[in-house]
């Protein structure tokens, strides 16, 4: 465990929509950082100072706390394992932050399997996140993370210029509680589109409308953010809509393991099951606006 006075070496793998503008604040914030991909295309990263490694193996020995903004934990085992994977080069006490949308009882089980492989070294905190690209641009991302106190403060440390991140649990009730939040935004996604197509269909300008709802209780982040993409029909992809239903499989077990009988949960599931099913799934999340146009 790294002392407070100690700055943290830190790393980044998955530097995509999310990831990306997440690196660029931690290597303002920590001076240096240690990234890699699939390939090199992060010219903006590298000459702000960020150091180019060719594999994860080489990220992890150059790093205390490595942050892996990935799809899912198959995606995490891909880097992990092999020659050239992140344990590879964990010789020394690794904090690895995962912060993609993933099973909390996947990530427990994962955590219990490297701490036994790596005799102790190699610890995790589960820290997805909320707010989009907006807010990984803007470094105002909601941080849930899950892990053991000393833990959650040495990555609270780390991923402080993204936002506000906040130990919510041990291992794992970071990802129960984003399973939490995509219920509420699938929820509003659904009755956005739903509000809009009745709006548009009763002769109402949906812009109009959601100009003056939008400074009632109807009014949401959400809202705000997609108010644009919703009125104009735009759905180039910002969060694909087919990775929502994969956050509402997780918010699922997460209602069967806590014996709760949801009312809305399995129909919001069903809903985005059709829209992946007609296709609509590498669209935006604001695609259900042309889904229920389209029932």
């Amino acid at each position: 465990m790294l002392n407070d006075d100690v700055s943290p070496r830190v790393g980044a793998l998955g530097l995509g929509a999310m990831g990306r503008p997440m690196a660029a604040h931690l290597l303002a914030r920590h001076g240096s950082l240690a990234i890699t991909g699939r390939t090199r295309r992060y010219d903006d990263l590298e000459s702000a100072g960020a150091t180019w490694c060719e594999t994860a193996r080489e990220v992890a020995a150059a790093s205390d706390v490595v942050l892996a903004m990935l799809p899912d934990l198959p995606e995490l085992e891909a880097v992990l394992a092999g020659p050239d994977g992140l344990l590879a080069g964990a010789d020394h006490d690794l904090l690895l932050l995962i912060g993609s949308t993933s099973s909390a009882t996947g990530v427990r089980e994962l955590a219990a399997r490297l701490d036994r492989e790596t005799d102790g070294r190699v610890r995790v905190v589960d820290c997805p996140v909320s707010g989009g690209e907006d807010g990984a641009t803007a470094g105002t991302l909601s941080i849930m993370m899950g892990g053991s106190e000393d833990d959650a403060a040495l990555a609270a440390r780390v991923l402080e210029p993204c936002g506000t991140p906040v130990r919510l649990g041990p291992l794992g009730a970071g990802e129960v509680a984003k399973a939490c939040n995509q219920l509420v935004v699938a929820s509003t996604a659904m009755a956005l589109a739903e509000a809009t197509v009745l709006a548009a269909r009763s002769g109402i300008d949906p812009a109009r409308m959601w100009d003056l709802l939008g400074g009632g209780y109807a009014g949401s982040n959400l809202l705000a953010s997609r108010r644009e993409k919703l009125v104009a029909e735009d759905y180039a992809p910002s969060g694909m809509a087919k990775y929502m239903l994969k956050d509402l499989r997780f918010a699922t077990d997460v209602a069967e393991a806590t014996g709760t009988h949801a009312a809305l949960l399995p129909a919001v599931r069903a809903a985005f099951d059709e829209l992946v099913e007609r296709g609509l799934g590498e669209a935006d999340m604001i695609v259900t606006r042309k889904f229920i146009e389209e029932r």
